[in-house]
């Protein structure tokens, strides 16, 4: 069975400034992994190289069997991405935005007006559905992207930074989400600045520095959080 996601010799190099140096990461099916670093230590770039927002310099990535260079129409179909850009529609109601993302992903049409209300009523915006997303709040424009992200039920999460912008609310929302039978199967990536929070969610751990991984284990192999802290601490600066 081949695994969620395969990178190879992965390089990323802005003008001259190499952002992420040959990394090589397999991540299983089911797994649950977050990625630590200080800033600008390439993780955001690592995620955008994943879901195909960006192509690398060298080397190769493959989601589900899928070649993202060859075949990323089928690589994106695997994945959901959430991140701190909404990549929502202003103009558009929420109803409609979903309506449009789950017509791109090919959702047939009964099937996708009964997503759209189940996945609107667990975000907590069933009352919003036919307003435009112009006129939410910050938090309501991420509770509505959480919907988008997991609107296609892809295999494949990419979580980049997912609470910035959650309320206390929105934040219990989305872990639910996620610790749900629906997707407690599918393989999620984070990249988190919240270090127990996201420690609490994952089973691995990944720290990344300067464009290499400076740390790869299991959460289970380490003394709860403060082993982690004592482990990993001097790595994230």
């Amino acid at each position: 069975m081949e695994n969620a996601v395969s990178i190879r010799k992965l390089s990323k190099v802005f003008g001259k400034t190499p952002v992420l140096k040959a990394l090589d990461l397999d991540l299983k099916k089911g797994e649950f992994a977050v990625i630590f670093g200080p800033n600008g230590a390439g993780k955001t770039t690592l995620l955008k190289l994943i879901s195909t927002l960006i192509e690398p310099t060298e080397g190769s990535v493959f989601v589900s069997g899928f070649d993202t260079a060859e075949e990323p129409e089928k690589a994106r179909r695997e994945i959901g991405m959430l991140s701190h850009d909404s990549y929502i529609y202003g103009e558009l109601t929420a109803k409609e935005n979903l309506r449009f993302f789950g017509q791109m992903y090919g959702i047939k049409s009964q099937e996708l007006e009964e997503r759209i209300s189940n996945l609107l009523e667990n975000v907590g915006l069933v009352t919003k559905a036919d307003e435009r997303v112009s006129t939410f709040s910050r938090g309501m424009k991420q509770r509505l992207s959480i919907a988008r992200a997991l609107l296609h039920r892809p295999s494949l999460l990419l979580l980049d930074e997912p609470y910035t912008g959650l309320d206390p609310g929105a934040s219990l929302i989305f872990e639910n989400l996620l610790k749900s039978p629906e997707f407690e199967g599918s393989t999620k990536l984070m990249v988190s600045h919240d270090l127990e929070r996201s420690f609490a969610l994952c089973d691995r751990i990944l720290v990344l520095n300067k464009g290499k991984f400076v740390y790869d284990g299991l959460k289970e192999d380490l003394s709860g959080f403060e082993g982690f802290r004592e482990k990993c601490g001097s790595m994230l600066v």
